[in-house]
């Protein structure tokens, strides 16, 4: 498990929009809204933790990106995000 999460804090980082959108045509990304902590949902999913990851689902707690965001998002490339990679996802977290 402490492996796990060595590993998941080296694949965690700051990212632009800019960096990340690329990733839409992979439908990778997915966003984690803030009051979850990243690498505890990137942790849930590496070790297919799915009754707690399908709780998040349908609490909107994670979810892929909306069109609304999307739309704002790309009027602000620069907008940056807390981004953690879990094959074959992208959990982004805007920051504020």
């Amino acid at each position: 498990m402490q492996d796990l999460r060595a590993e998941l804090t080296e694949n965690f980082g700051s990212a632009a929009w800019e960096s990340l959108k690329p990733l839409l045509n992979y439908q990778s990304v997915v966003v984690v809204m803030n009051e979850l902590d990243l690498l505890d949902v990137g942790e849930a999913i590496a070790l297919d933790n799915t009754q707690l990851v399908s709780r998040w689902l349908n609490e909107k707690m994670i979810y892929k990106p909306i069109e609304e965001q999307l739309v704002s998002w790309n009027e602000t490339p620069e907008k940056q995000f807390n981004a953690l990679i879990v094959q074959p996802f992208v959990l982004v977290q805007e920051i504020a």
